[in-house]
């Protein structure tokens, strides 16, 4: 019998949250396992799953655990998606472990943090659609064919300090998607099977009939991964 390949939602379940509720809605229809695993629960288990999406809703109970849970997506070749939170949480892993800026934090965590990589953003895009322009050639632009940019949903208040961006730059990771001012909108590591952080939320977006390209993206890479592993091809939309 094929075993469906498993997928780690990470994140504190909320009511509170429009993205939490969305996935109750979702995740039937993704073609996958999916384990909904609290941040404090989050282990080096975490490994054994064939991919990983950090969710919305920080700060996180223990920001530890979501940091954990990107790191071994990002060393072990892993399929990540984050969206919101877990784009803000990719860029503080990638900053401490990458790109050696150890006391990179949100602001939410700690209000007097000596770098605010993340701060709230000038204008609160909670319950907005804005534009997303697309870096050309990114693993992101495919997920739009033939197009340059694209409406997206937002539910966020939070976002990267515009003063680390060029330090961000620095690396490997790329900026492959931004606003209309050119503020950071989604990141990319080009040499990774599959790993996007996004700050607008596709599960917003999204419908048990109509799931957006970007997720189906990422469920396509969670199934080349569990192919690796004997578990079959992911199916999208079972």
């Amino acid at each position: 019998m094929t075993v469906r390949p498993r997928l780690a939602l990470v994140g504190d379940r909320s009511d509170r949250v429009p993205a939490h509720a969305r996935f109750d809605e979702l995740v039937p229809h993704l073609g996958v396992e999916v384990d909904w695993l609290p941040t404090a629960t989050v282990t080096d288990a975490i490994g054994t799953y064939d991919g990983i999406w950090v969710v919305p809703g920080s700060p996180y109970v223990s920001q530890a655990g979501a940091l954990l849970a990107i790191r071994t997506a990002r060393t072990e070749g892993i399929p990540y998606l984050g969206t919101c939170g877990g784009f803000q949480h990719a860029l503080i892993e990638y900053s401490r472990n990458v790109l050696g800026i150890e006391d990179a934090e949100d602001v939410q965590y700690d209000a007097e943090a000596t770098t605010p990589l993340i701060v709230p953003l000038a204008c609160s895009l909670v319950g907005e659609t804005a534009p997303l322009h697309f870096a050309a050639g990114s693993r992101l632009a495919s997920v739009y064919p033939g197009r340059e940019s694209a409406v997206e949903t937002y539910h966020c208040k939070y976002g990267l300090n515009p003063v680390y961006e060029d330090a961000l730059r620095s690396g490997p990771l790329r900026i492959s998607g931004w606003d209309a001012e050119k503020a950071p909108r989604a990141v990319e590591l080009p040499d990774h099977p599959f790993f996007i952080g996004s700050l607008f939320q596709p599960e917003l977006s999204s419908t048990p009939t109509g799931i957006h390209p970007l997720i189906r993206a990422f469920l396509a890479a969670v199934g080349v991964r569990a192919g690796e592993r004997g578990r079959g091809p992911v199916a999208v939309g079972e």
